[in-house]
């Protein structure tokens, strides 16, 4: 009677699972002869490598009375540095259940790193880290080891640094000259503050999430970090996650209600985005090694959140193990840092040299934050193994992020067998940013360099009054075929290049684009419509490759450029154009275009047209064709 009891009660949750499943991703399940990881050797292996590394990190710290210019030979004079460090001892003394690391009282170092943080003008990440370095002793302050270390001033200075109004204007309820995302840090710092009894005004913790979450209560499953120019990317699902938090802290179940949604479809993304060595968003700001960090901390939000679930724990295992792995394996033991400026890896200009040891302790901190709360969802759920790598199944749709009236922004999201990219339709930093332009990142063999004003797949066109633009930057319209497999944009308002975000124009010129999948090749199919007389004195449109030989070959009387390395290729034929093409290809070398998210990007191919002149009304078109092979 017992076992049948039993066996009824794992039906049911079984049951349950799949109808929690029910509307989202569909999951490839893993061959019966999958190869296991034990939970208990990831258990290990991540405890001991941040029992090592932190406690390598704290020894090389000899005095913070001066701070020392760098830990481990890495600078430490970067933004966000000590408050980072401060998460991650935090997290750490948390998980091992200590506060002596490598001899060294941790409380005491904090407390001296928030001053620190204070003198250098610390904001933002630095005042969440710290906030949250803080809450790692205990929310009862009266028993908090951290906060009754502290001297009378020394608390004053604590509770200065975690002050939101540093960089969110109460009055004007806006951020003072930061992304939205900035709103979501905010709110988190905020809510702690209120937890810990630091602050005791409730009216303005209710305030500024009621402001934090408005393009959420108005309706929007997306966020756009730059509001209202169109930039989607990997901030938006850190938003929404960071609004969440801080609403279930500060009891607000009505926005925790109203970021459901949003959380659900973000979910379903990136499980459709994610790359089987677990690499998410493959579009953007904070590409490399951040967005292994975030497949590891979704994880543990899933594992904390199964209603937000969009595959079984198991799986999220296996992603998270596999983002685990490339993070492990991108870390020199010898230097004790992640590899962040090694050959052919890009980094956005704001990842400077002097946060080489900043961004390495992020990983710290992260790993560690995500690894305590994703162990206790495993144990929870008794998933003591997992399959040893990620399956997916295949997926052809389109996503809209905004679909109003004006401009239309989204993603279109292909994985069919091997071949698996996004080809976002989205704004950057600047007009026509690489890693922001709708080219098909992920593609295999095919990487856009990092923040480059740069045709990576789209025309850059220099017009006869010596402006160059772009069809980037959302679109007028996006129509997506009903099975996913194709999408046509239109463009009647162009973009000028590495201009001001989110300003077009109309330059007399329509671009209707169709980019569509099958087999192994994406197509790209282009047609230019002028309004009236026009000549474009230049086309010139790059195909940048990680592969690095190229060999150029005839099949069937049609010429065929073959990128090649490691046994992969990639092939790319004109299959048609109404203007003669000069084909030629670059070699990067160590040049800023050869640097990608995850490595070098040695070999371009140049597709260049001068003098093309277009009548009123009379398309002229060209089409471009990858193989994967």
């Amino acid at each position: 009677m017992r076992n049948k009891i039993l066996l009824t009660t794992k039906l049911l949750g079984l049951l349950l699972a799949g109808l929690l499943c029910a509307s989202c991703v569909s999951f490839a399940q893993a061959p019966a002869d999958e190869p296991q990881i034990q939970t208990s050797e990831l258990n290990r292996q991540v405890r001991d490598f941040l029992q090592k590394e932190v406690a390598a990190h704290v020894a090389d710290i000899n005095t913070l009375d001066p701070p020392p210019d760098r830990v481990v030979g890495a600078l430490t004079t970067g933004e966000f540095s000590w408050g980072t460090f401060m998460r991650a001892l935090g997290a750490y003394s948390e998980l091992a259940g200590t506060k002596t690391i490598a001899g060294h009282d941790v409380p005491q170092m904090l407390g001296k790193m928030a001053q620190i943080e204070l003198d250098h003008g610390g904001k933002t990440w630095a005042q969440l880290y710290a906030a949250m370095a803080l809450e790692s002793f205990g929310k009862a302050l009266n028993q908090n080891a951290l906060w009754r270390g502290l001297s009378f001033e020394e608390r004053k200075t604590y509770i200065a640094l975690l002050d939101p109004s540093r960089f969110y204007d109460a009055k004007s309820h806006t951020l003072i000259h930061l992304p939205e995302n900035y709103f979501g840090v905010a709110a988190r710092i905020a809510a702690i503050d209120y937890e810990l009894g630091l602050n005791k005004d409730r009216a303005s913790l209710d305030d500024l999430l009621n402001q934090a979450a408005k393009q959420f209560t108005g309706g929007a499953l997306f966020a756009d970090d730059a509001l209202p120019t169109g930039r989607y990317d990997r901030y938006s699902n850190e938003y929404a996650r960071a609004l969440f938090d801080a609403a279930e802290l500060a009891g607000r179940q009505d926005l925790m209600k109203a970021v459901a949604p949003s959380l659900k479809e973000q979910m379903h993304l990136w499980w459709d985005l994610l790359s089987p060595d677990g690499y998410g968003y493959s579009w953007g700001r904070s590409l490399g090694a951040i967005s292994y960090m975030d497949t590891m901390e979704i994880a543990a939000f899933l594992g904390d959140h199964p209603e937000f679930r969009p595959a079984p724990l198991p799986q999220l295992a296996s992603a998270y193990f596999a983002a685990w792995s490339w993070l492990r394996h991108d870390f020199n033991d010898e230097t004790h840092l992640l590899s962040i400026f090694a050959f052919g890896r890009g980094d956005y200009s704001y990842i400077t040299k002097e946060r080489e040891w900043q961004q390495t302790t992020t990983f710290f901190g992260k790993v560690t934050g995500a690894h305590q709360l994703f162990m206790k969802a495993l144990e929870k759920e008794e998933v003591r193994s997992f399959p040893a790598m990620l399956h997916f199944a295949d997926v052809a749709r389109f996503e809209y992020f905004q679909n109003g009236p004006r401009r239309k922004f989204g993603v279109w999201v292909v994985r069919q067998g091997n071949i698996h990219f996004a080809l976002p339709f989205v704004t950057g930093p600047k007009a026509a940013t690489s890693d922001y332009e709708p080219a098909p990142h992920g593609f295999p063999g095919f990487a856009a360099p990092v923040e480059k004003i740069y045709p990576c797949l789209i025309p850059f066109l220099e017009l006869e009054d010596g402006r160059t633009i772009a069809a980037a930057d959302g679109a007028d319209e996006i129509n997506p075929a009903a099975n996913g497999m194709s999408v046509t944009a239109v463009w009647r308002h162009w973009v000028v290049v590495s201009s001001k975000a989110g300003e077009a124009f109309d330059p007399d010129l329509i671009s209707e684009a169709t980019w569509s999948f099958q087999g192994n090749t994406l197509h790209r199919t282009e047609s230019l419509t002028a309004s009236k007389p026009l000549t474009i004195r230049r086309l010139w449109l790059a195909i940048p490759s990680r592969n690095n030989h190229l060999e150029t070959t005839e099949r069937t009387g049609a010429r065929i450029d073959q990128l090649t390395s490691n046994g992969n290729s990639l092939e790319v034929q004109i299959t048609h154009s109404d203007w003669p093409l000069e084909i030629s290809a670059f070699a990067t070398g160590d040049d800023a275009l050869g640097r990608g998210d995850r490595g070098p990007i040695p070999l371009h191919l140049i597709l260049e047209s001068a003098n093309i002149s277009l009548a009123p009304g009379t398309p002229k078109s060209w089409d471009v064709s990858l193989s994967a092979r």
